[in-house]
């Protein structure tokens, strides 16, 4: 699924980056400061027209991932003076200009278009110390700019924090098409959707394996609620659960090789149980009058977050893999469901119904830290990002089911789809997905 994208870099850039590295951004820390940093216009250095606009959208591009991030604060372009930035090189930055403005890191860039194909020489610098920080140079068709952008963000961002950013990441999510629904893609912020299903059925739950290479998902569109894998990169999708009844709810275990999912096998009673997906067999993992739903695997494999209805309600357990054991841990709320552990492993994103509305929670592992995360409309379906440091939901709050990515501690809320039909379900992929 993943477009062909050349990377060089700068001859004799990345060692002297390297060798100088330092962390400028303390991400660890709760008093960590937003960074000032200018992303002005790229430069067409070639002779073909831009007409896409690259110059300005792939700026913005960058600028909006490291927005979003919560450490950069993204100074205004307007405030310099036209001359201040001349070209991409140290030479031709006026560093007291960016002084001025409070600059404390800036982005140049510059690109060249031949045909089909574009070609970008992106570098990041410390703007106090006018020190060159990391420089890349990338090739690909037109539309691969915005991964691109993404993948310099990325560089940027690990340059001035040390740890990797969430920028190259994918969403996938189910969509409304009339009376259907079908399996979307999407980058992290949104661009570059695209439809992965055609089943003119429906098609349900969305979950990313740990190699980022596959999706498991259910589907209708054989008449039974079926588990299917869908692998990205070969473009096939395989039948690997069509048991009577439901197939639905899939979670891996971080061991890529099982998927819990919820079975009614047998007296129609929804139940926990871990398929492994080679061998086709099946581990049951709960065994109550109850309906057991949800399951999603601590980053340890030892543990799942479940959803039970046992005490009368839809509420939220933790089921010990190795002995069937489960302690319940929300006892706020007749409703919680939506069950999310996080990749860090220390906290468990949820649903609960406040109000008459569905929102968002986080609770730690142990029950003892509840917090609501989220306020306007209903609220639904949190995924955490691979890094821990973010959540995609889905929101009615602008008239339809939407979806929305915000900061783990509910800051920065942002609706990233838009267009007919109701969006919901997503799945926040890992790293290095297709």
């Amino acid at each position: 699924m993943k477009k062909i994208l050349f990377l060089l870099v700068i001859n004799g850039l990345l060692v002297s980056a390297v060798c100088q590295a330092k962390v400028y951004i303390d991400i660890s820390s709760p008093s960590s400061r937003r960074l000032p940093i200018l992303i002005p216009t790229f430069k067409n250095t070639g002779g073909e027209l831009d007409r896409e606009n690259l110059a300005s959208k792939t700026p913005q591009i960058i600028a909006d991932d490291l927005d979003f991030s919560g450490f950069f604060k993204i100074i205004d372009e307007t405030a310099l003076n036209s001359s201040t930035l001349e070209g991409l090189t140290s030479d031709r930055i006026k560093w007291d200009d960016l002084a001025i403005v409070g600059a404390e890191a800036v982005v140049t860039g510059g690109f060249s278009i031949q045909g089909g194909v574009v070609s970008f020489e992106l570098r990041a610098y410390d703007a106090v110390q006018g020190k060159f920080l990391i420089g890349k140079k990338y090739e690909g068709r037109r539309e691969d700019y915005r991964l691109i952008a993404h993948r310099f963000a990325n560089e940027v961002f690990r340059s001035l924090t040390g740890v990797d950013g969430i920028f190259e990441t994918k969403i996938a999510y189910v969509k409304a098409i009339g009376t259907d629904k079908e399996i979307s893609l999407a980058d992290y912020d949104g661009g570059n959707a695209k439809q992965l299903t055609n089943y003119g059925s429906l098609c349900l739950n969305p979950a990313w394996a740990p190699d980022g290479k596959r999706i498991a998902f259910t589907s209708y569109k054989d008449g039974n609620p079926n588990l299917y894998i869908m692998d990205l990169a070969r473009g096939t999708t395989r039948l690997v659960s069509k048991k009577k009844g439901v197939n639905i709810t899939p979670d891996w275990a971080p061991d890529g090789e099982r998927i819990a999912l919820t079975l009614n096998l047998k007296d129609g009673n929804s139940e926990i149980y871990v398929l492994h997906e080679r061998s086709g067999s099946l581990e049951r993992m709960t065994s109550d009058q109850s309906t057991e739903v949800s399951p999603s695997w601590s980053p340890d494999g030892r543990h799942m977050a479940i959803v039970s209805d046992r005490s009368g309600s839809p509420q939220i357990y933790v089921l010990e893999v190795a002995t069937g054991r489960v302690r319940r841990i929300t006892y706020d709320g007749s409703y919680n469901t939506n069950p999310a552990w996080s990749p860090k492993g220390d906290r468990i994103a949820y649903s609960g119904m406040v109000g008459g509305r569905h929102q968002i929670f986080i609770t730690t592992p142990d029950g003892q830290i509840h917090q609501q995360i989220s306020r306007e409309g209903n609220n639904e379906d949190p995924t955490w990002s691979p890094d821990g440091r973010f959540l995609a939901f889905c929101s009615d709050r602008s008239g339809q089911k939407e979806i929305y990515i915000m900061r783990a501690d509910g800051s920065g809320q942002k609706k990233i789809t838009y267009g007919r039909g109701n969006k919901s379900e997503p799945a926040w992929s890992p790293f290095g997905s297709m």
